[in-house]
């Protein structure tokens, strides 16, 4: 399995490098479109490669994605956590009924209700 992860893992390498190659050309990046950035007052703008342009927008697209995920599933571990909490509340109150119970019985009786 770790061979085919390897594999894996290359041939995305290779892909990336020839998309890197094959897009060299420099493109100039624009903040404002002309008539925004006269209304404003100012334009930025970055030239770069293409394949730059191309993988950072993945990236960002991803991490936008892995925040937006994040957040939905906020509800979910909110919910787990209070479960957890309701749970381990629930275990002490069993154990301590069960020592009640076990306080008038043989200590060697005790035990073994504590066990099961």
């Amino acid at each position: 399995m770790r061979y085919i992860r390897y594999a894996f893992l290359g041939a995305i390498g290779i892909a990336l490098i020839s998309v890197a190659i094959a897009n060299l050309q420099p493109v100039q990046l624009v903040l404002l479109p002309d008539a925004l950035a006269e209304l404003f007052g100012f334009n930025k703008s970055v030239t770069l490669p293409l394949f730059v342009v191309i993988l950072g927008s993945v990236v960002v697209g991803l991490l936008i994605g892995f925040v937006w995920e994040w957040l939905r599933e906020h509800k979910h571990r909110s919910e787990k956590v209070k479960t957890q909490k309701e749970l381990k509340q629930t275990q002490r109150e069993v154990r301590r009924l069960k020592g009640k119970q076990n306080e008038k019985k043989d200590e060697v009786l005790a035990l073994l209700d504590e066990a099961s």
